[in-house]
Order: structure tokens, then C-alpha cells, then sequence
């Protein structure tokens, strides 16, 4: 081979390995990775999410590869409460949260910086009851007069759903004393006369029933709160701003989670056993809400509009610029 013809081929290797890293090289730093529409700002993040059936499409994600699909590994991060995850994706700790509505447009109305980055869950009859013990002398809501009802967050949408079911025996939140406590804690907070009623959601309330004999005293989701908006997934502003594409990829794959367990009880049923302390049998008991494919801004303006009847909010807010995904 001539010196000549030498640096030829020399070149064209050193142009052919250029060409493929180009193609095919990607990142080595294992900070970002390509999706459907880029590279996602970030590869891991870690989601908040309650140990009740609500976001229960994040780990049918998980378990059927979702995310995986789209370059994203999501860690959960189990929570006790929207109020409580909001200091958490504020300090970076999380970077989206399972969320109630209340607790969510409570912070807003008070400045803080937060999007819907889609919906979660809906009440249906009976998957919000005031639960008693068996033995409870309380036999009608009216009875709560002067008693205290555990509620797992304050101003949320527990304490909210309760007093319009005080209203409607003619009493207020004035009349009874709200205390905090997790749901897992609830049953045997009762027991040990920590408080006289409590609001519960599944699996609590069937293994309330089940279990330790409890009775209902009331659906908190009937009149003004029948069908009403429970949970949501909320990010910062800043957050949202940040990492479009990974909050996109986010997005794709809670949205094919959310169509499956929205369709099919089984999926729910399997997954509901490996982050909440429910077996396999209560599971395919539990009464569950619905679980809605799509923001939907008249749907969510009622919970804002209830909060200002209630005067949890001292004027009005308008949801819309707050929602941060797709809407129908």
C-alpha cells in the first residue's frame, strides 16, 4: 500500500468511527436517555404515592415495563399525605407526587408554584366512609356532635368531604375535632379511643370490616361530593419547566398504566398486595373508585368551587392554569 493510499484508508476508518458514535454512541454519563420526544433531562426519578388504591397505574407501570420503555426508571416513594409531599418535591426529595385536590389547590391559592401533571382517581359510593367500631354508641352522623374524627391530613379532601356531610345533619367542622393519622393507623387508633370516627378509603375500610368489625356510619362521597375528584399527580412549576421531556415520557407511560386499571379490576387487584398491607383475597373485594384517562377542567373547577363554599379558600381559583398535561 502507498503512503498515499495508507492515509486514504486511514481517514475514511477515522471518518466511519466518527459516523457511528455519532449514530449510535449515546450518553455514557447514565444522567440522560432518549424518549419518544428527546432526551429526558432525567433518567431516575422518584415519584410520592399513598398506600391506598389510587396510584395504582404507577406500579402497573412499573411491573409491565412502561417506563423502562420510554428511558425512565421511576423509584416509589410511599407517602402519608398530598400536603405532606408538597416540602418533598419543593426540596427535590421527590420529583412528582401522588396529591389530593384539596391539599393541592389549598397551596395554590396561597402562592405555591404547582402543576397537575395528570389525574389519578374519583370517588365512587362507599370508597370514602366514616367508619366506627362496632360498639360505637354513635349511631347517625348528627351523633358526631363533640367528638373527634381522624382524618390522614388536615384541610384535605377527607376533612372536606366530612363537612359536607356534617352540613347535611346540620352541623359544621366547628362541631367536631379533626385529628391527623395515617390511614394504616386508623383501625387501631379507634380501638384505642385515639378518636370516635374516621374517615377511611380502601383498603381500610374492608379491612376495617373484615378484620376488626367496624361498621359505616357514612359515605362522605354522596350529595355535593358524589363522584368527586380525589387525586392527582402534581410536580413544582420549576420541575415542570426543567425536565419537559422526561415529564413527557413520565406522562406516556402513566397514561397506558391508567387506561389498563381504568378498564380491568384484575390488574389493580394484582398489583394493590405489593405496596399496601392488603392480601391477595381482600383485594378482590375492595369497593374502587374510577380511574379518569384525562384531565378534565370542568370536572376539577367543582373541587376549587366547593373549597370556596366551604371557605377553604378565601376567593376564587381558576384549575386551568394549573394543569400541566393532556386534557379532554
Amino acid at each position: 500500500m502507498t503512503p498515499r493510499s495508507r492515509g486514504l484508508a486511514i481517514a475514511t476508518a477515522l471518518l466511519s468511527s466518527l459516523l457511528l458514535a455519532a449514530c449510535g454512541g449515546g450518553d455514557d454519563t447514565g444522567t440522560s436517555a432518549t424518549s419518544g420526544s428527546g432526551k429526558l433531562e432525567k433518567t431516575t426519578i422518584k415519584v410520592g404515592a399513598l398506600p391506598i388504591p389510587d396510584p395504582a397505574a404507577l406500579y402497573v407501570a412499573n411491573k409491565k415495563g412502561f417506563f423502562k420503555e420510554e428511558g425512565l426508571t421511576v423509584e416509589p416513594v410511599t407517602i402519608q399525605g398530598g400536603a405532606a409531599a408538597l416540602p418533598q418535591i419543593k426540596s427535590g426529595a421527590l420529583d412528582i407526587s401522588h396529591t389530593n385536590y384539596v391539599s393541592t389547590f389549598l397551596a395554590a391559592s396561597k402562592g405555591e408554584k404547582i402543576k397537575i401533571v395528570g389525574d389519578v382517581y374519583q370517588a365512587a359510593p362507599n370508597t370514602f366512609n366514616l367508619m366506627v367500631p362496632k360498639d360505637s354508641p354513635l349511631q347517625s352522623v348528627a351523633d358526631l356532635k363533640g367528638k373527634t374524627i381522624l382524618v390522614n391530613t388536615l384541610k384535605n379532601i377527607g376533612t372536606l368531604s366530612v363537612e359536607a356531610t356534617l352540613k347535611v345533619a346540620g352541623l359544621t367542622a366547628a362541631d367536631v375535632k379533626f385529628v391527623e393519622k395515617p390511614f394504616p393507623e386508623m383501625g387501631n387508633a379507634l380501638l384505642a379511643g385515639q378518636g370516635d370516627a374516621a374517615w377511611m378509603t380502601e383498603p381500610g375500610i374492608t379491612a376495617a370490616q373484615s378484620k376488626l368489625g367496624f361498621r359505616k356510619l357514612a359515605d362522605t362521597m354522596s350529595g355535593e361530593t358524589e363522584n368527586m375528584p380525589i387525586a392527582a399527580w402534581m410536580a413544582t412549576e420549576e420541575w415542570v419547566k426543567n425536565n419537559p421531556n422526561t415529564l413527557a415520557a413520565f406522562q406516556r407511560a402513566i397514561a397506558k398504566a391508567q387506561a389498563i386499571v381504568a378498564k380491568d379490576r384484575k390488574e389493580v387487584e394484582a398489583v394493590l398486595p405489593t405496596y399496601t398491607q392488603i392480601d391477595a383475597k381482600t383485594a378482590s373485594v375492595i369497593t374502587l373508585g374510577s380511574f379518569p384517562t384525562s384531565l378534565n377542567e370542568s370536572r376539577l373547577q367543582r373541587v376549587a368551587d366547593l373549597m370556596l363554599a366551604y371557605k377553604y379558600i378565601d376567593k376564587p381559583l381558576d384549575v386551568k392554569s394549573m394543569l400541566a398535561g393532556p386534557t379532554g
